[in-house]
């Protein structure tokens, strides 16, 4: 708060400046407005943090996508989503780590999964969670036809410090691999890849992005303690979890968001019924105005985005 009210006193002293000499301050326009931009900017990142209150909204997040049916054009719509999130976080200033990812057999990736390091990530990004539907012309299609496909987009809290969560070395059965790849100079020739099947519940994960299998095994039992809380979040409130309704409802045709490239252009969440028609802005990871609405919907309609 403190921060934004020292953003208003400047604005307010550029302001004076160019009406007591408009023809001097000319000049300083474009600055006020570029000021107004970061401010108005700063205050709806406060607004949103006041709206996230939830102890785990603060932590950092672990987004894992996965390819459905449809073979290459699916696992290429996951290779696109991916990079969505990823220059998202990038133009947020956060800091993403690979941890795993499943190259497809022709292009595109069969899934991945990363972490997004910063404040009130997992606050922002849990209104993705669920099946994102793309619809264009394949350009793996000969014949040039119009294909749907689906990807699915789970995102967890990493809140391995923040929350303690005790697994038992017996519950885990711990598997070393050697770390897949497009092959060449830069493949793996040791067995570094390490997948832990967490036995009671089933869950299991991986990491192969490391070359060391301590630094594998860290990252994979990173991730296994951000789902276990996740799961036991689901058993004890499961009525009151939002997310975790989502994700159960989750199944192919239940889409949370339409991507239409062709015949027509146009991005649209079929919860909060916002839409835009720059879909390459949001491919570029112009997310923010559906995060907002997302976040907004349950709030007075006259503050959601328009």
């Amino acid at each position: 708060m403190a921060a934004i009210e020292a953003r208003l006193a400047d604005g307010e002293a550029l302001l004076e400046l160019i009406l007591e000499d408009p023809d001097g301050g000319a000049s300083l326009g474009p600055d006020l407005i570029a000021h107004v931009k970061d401010l108005s900017a700063a205050a709806t990142d406060l607004e949103i943090s006041l709206i996230l209150s939830a102890p785990e909204d603060r932590a950092s997040a672990i987004v894992a996508l996965n390819s459905g049916a449809g073979g290459t054009e699916s696992q290429d719509w996951v290779d696109m989503l991916a990079r969505m999130y990823q220059h998202w976080g990038e133009r947020q200033g956060y800091k993403l780590e690979l941890i795993d990812e499943q190259p497809g057999e022709e292009a595109g990736l069969k899934s991945i999964s990363f972490l997004v390091k910063g404040e009130f990530v997992f606050g922002r990004l849990k209104g993705e969670v669920g099946i994102h539907r793309l619809v264009r012309i394949s350009p793996f299609d000969s014949q040039a036809r119009r294909h749907t496909t689906f990807a699915s987009v789970f995102v967890y809290p990493d809140i391995e410090d923040e929350i303690e969560i005790e697994i038992d070395e017996k519950d885990l059965r711990v598997d070393t691999f050697r770390a897949g790849g497009a092959g060449g100079q830069h493949i793996n020739k040791t067995d570094s890849a390490v997948r832990l099947t967490h036995l009671p519940t089933g869950i299991v994960v991986q990491c192969q992005n490391e070359r060391s299998q301590y630094k594998n095994k860290s990252f994979a039992m990173k991730v296994l303690k951000a789902r276990l809380f996740d799961f036991e979040q689901k058993k004890r409130d499961l009525a009151k979890d939002e997310l975790e309704k989502a994700k159960k409802e989750i199944g192919w045709g239940n889409q949370i968001r339409s991507y239409v490239l062709q015949p027509y252009r146009m991005v649209k969440d079929l919860r909060t019924d916002y839409e835009t028609s720059n879909t390459d802005a949001v491919l570029d990871g112009d997310l923010n105005p559906f995060i907002k609405a997302y976040l907004y919907q349950n709030l007075d309609k006259s503050k959601a985005p328009r």
